[in-house]
This record gives C-alpha cells, sequence and structure tokens, in this order.
C-alpha cells in the first residue's frame, strides 16, 4: 500500500469513529414533584445510574425530587426555554401546559381500568409524539402512578354531596370547567392539599389523590373517607428538551431509551401493590372507604360521561378526543363491553 493510500485510509477510519466515543459529557437536570423516597424518585436515581453506565459516564442525571425547581408549569417553562431544566417527570396535568392533548388521560371516567389506559396510550403515543417534538420536546417513557380516588373530610355519597363540596384543584381551566358544571372548585397549589384540609374552616374539604400519594403525604389523616370510585388513572411521562436530547449521539439515545421503557415497565407492575398495601395501612389508621349504591353510582357515571363531551375542542383537542373515544370502545368491545 503506498504512503498516499495509507494516509487516505487512515483519514477515513478517523472519520468513521463513533460519535459516541468523541461526544461530550451531557448532564441532565431532571424536575420532579415525586416525593423523595417515592417509587418513583427510587426509579429515577436507579434509571440515572443505569444511564450513566450504559454509556459509560456520557450522559449523566442529576435529580431535583419535591417541587425542589418548583411546580409543574414552572419546571415547563425552565424546560422548554431551556433554563436550569432539561428533563422532567411530569403528571398528565403538568404535560397539559405544554400541549392541550394531554388533559384526554385525566377526564373523569372516561377510562375503567389499567388495560384500556395503555391500549388508548399506546394508541395516541405517535401522534402525542408528535406534537412534543413540535414544541421542543421529546417523550422518552410513560409513567404512572396508579388510580386517582376522592378523599374528603365528611362522607360523600351523591353527585349532589360532591358539588356541595370545596373540591381541590390547581389548574385554571379545570375550574372554570368544574364551575360551568356546578361543582363548587377551589384553586390552591398543590402543596397547600395538607394545609388547608387540616384547618377546621380550610378552604378545600375533599381533594382528589392515589392510595399510594394519600399514605405518603398523610392526607388521609385530615381527610378519612375514600369514596371508592376510580376517577382517572394518574399518567405521567419522562420527556427531555429536544435541544438536550440531541446533543447525545443516537447510540446512546437508544440505550438511554431501553433503560427508560424498562423502568416504566417496572413502575406499572409495582403501582398496583403500593395502592393496595396503601389503602391497608389506611384503613387499619382510620380511613373510610365510602362505596357508593349502584344507583349513586350510575348517576355519578352518568353525569361525568355528559361531563366529558364538554372536554371535546375546548380542554382536549377534538381529533386526541375522538381518537381516545375511538380506541377505547375499540378496546371494549374485544373484552365484550
Amino acid at each position: 500500500m503506498s504512503v498516499p493510500t495509507r494516509l487516505v485510509v487512515a483519514a477515513v477510519l478517523a472519520i468513521a469513529v463513533p460519535l459516541a466515543a468523541s461526544q461530550a459529557p451531557v448532564r441532565l437536570t431532571l424536575a420532579t414533584q415525586a416525593p423523595s423516597n417515592s417509587t418513583w424518585h427510587k426509579a429515577l436515581g436507579e434509571l440515572g445510574a443505569t444511564w450513566a453506565k450504559v454509556t459509560s459516564g456520557r450522559v449523566t442525571l442529576q435529580l431535583f425530587p419535591d417541587a425542589r425547581l418548583g411546580d409543574e408549569q414552572t419546571v415547563v417553562k425552565k424546560l422548554t426555554g431551556n433554563i436550569q431544566v432539561q428533563a422532567a417527570l411530569l403528571t398528565a396535568g403538568g404535560l397539559a401546559n405544554i400541549a392541550d392533548a394531554f388533559n384526554v388521560f385525566g377526564m373523569p371516567f372516561f377510562i375503567e381500568n389499567d388495560a384500556e389506559q395503555q391500549a388508548v396510550q399506546k394508541k395516541l403515543e405517535p401522534r402525542l409524539q408528535e406534537i412534543l417534538e413540535a414544541k421542543g420536546v421529546h417523550l422518552i417513557a410513560w409513567g404512572t402512578g396508579g388510580w386517582v380516588e376522592l378523599f374528603s373530610k365528611q362522607p360523600i355519597r351523591t353527585l349532589a354531596e360532591l358539588k356541595a363540596s370545596k373540591l381541590y384543584t390547581g389548574d385554571d381551566r379545570l375550574l372554570q370547567w368544574y364551575t360551568t358544571n356546578g361543582f363548587n372548585a377551589v384553586l390552591l397549589p398543590l402543596a397547600e392539599i395538607t394545609t388547608q384540609l387540616k384547618l377546621p374552616s380550610g378552604n378545600i374539604n375533599a381533594a382528589p389523590n392515589t392510595p399510594y400519594l394519600a399514605m405518603m403525604t398523610q392526607i388521609f389523616t385530615p381527610a378519612p373517607y375514600m369514596l371508592d370510585l376510580h376517577i382517572a388513572p394518574l399518567v405521567g411521562a419522562l420527556i427531555v428538551s429536544t435541544k438536550a436530547w440531541n446533543s447525545i449521539s443516537a447510540d446512546d439515545r437508544a440505550k438511554l431509551t431501553e433503560a427508560a421503557r424498562a423502568m416504566e415497565a417496572k413502575i406499572r407492575s409495582e403501582i398496583p401493590a403500593l395502592d393496595a398495601t396503601s389503602l391497608a395501612e389506611m384503613t387499619k389508621k382510620g380511613l373510610q372507604v365510602v362505596k357508593l349504591a349502584p344507583p349513586a353510582a350510575a348517576e355519578f357515571r352518568a353525569a361525568a360521561t355528559d361531563m366529558v363531551k364538554t372536554m371535546r375542542g375546548k380542554m382536549v383537542p377534538a381529533d386526541i378526543f375522538d381518537m381516545a373515544l375511538a380506541e377505547r370502545d375499540a378496546f371494549r368491545k374485544t373484552k365484550g363491553k
């Protein structure tokens, strides 16, 4: 081989060195509302360790739980503005600050069980990915937090009693929606729920939560009644700014995604047991579970069905609403419903 030929070959080989080998280290700051030592916080810690391992330290994760970097609305502003935060684990409500489409997961009584939720989520994922990418955000994996129930200071057994309660909400548009539909909703920061429930004349006397989170935050102490009626699944997602994501090599992005999806599956498998254990523990400590009589349950669901329709084209884009409805109904048909 002549000298010029060897030089050409050497140049080609140098260019062909994988980007991963020369990629500058990327440190992602991740913000979440998840409480310290919760299953989500622990899973994110394990994910960070896995990411560092599979990328040989090229990608690391710095976690900020407990809303230390602000509420979800604030975190979204920081992430989309590429200020301080590059990644976040958000609830669907938080994701709705990026795109209204994510309100689809919070529609009351729209989805009845985990299998339905996963079917609808899988169907919507490609479209939701497109919507997020247009906003400068990449969805890495989904998160789940179990099922949202209603905790209250007094037992709630009818729709009328629910409408008369001072119901917590953390969203301006949900406040308007509740008010339009005859509810007495109160807008408060998430951190104020327990404080206000503890006050004899607090601003709220009822708040939605999952059993696991209710146990962790101890809201069942001032609100010792739980309405045994699944309101909606607590859906979330792990996202990263597209700018930060694109600074990582394609090879490493594939590794990060694989690890994150494994985390998603692990959390989904753990949450039902955590909710069940939490509910049993709270019951031992005085929580009373209120089971509705069939007529009252039917009234709740009928009212929710009518109310959900008013979300279409307003809180939930019409195409997303229709896609979710079609997939849910198609799934139910496969189950003989």
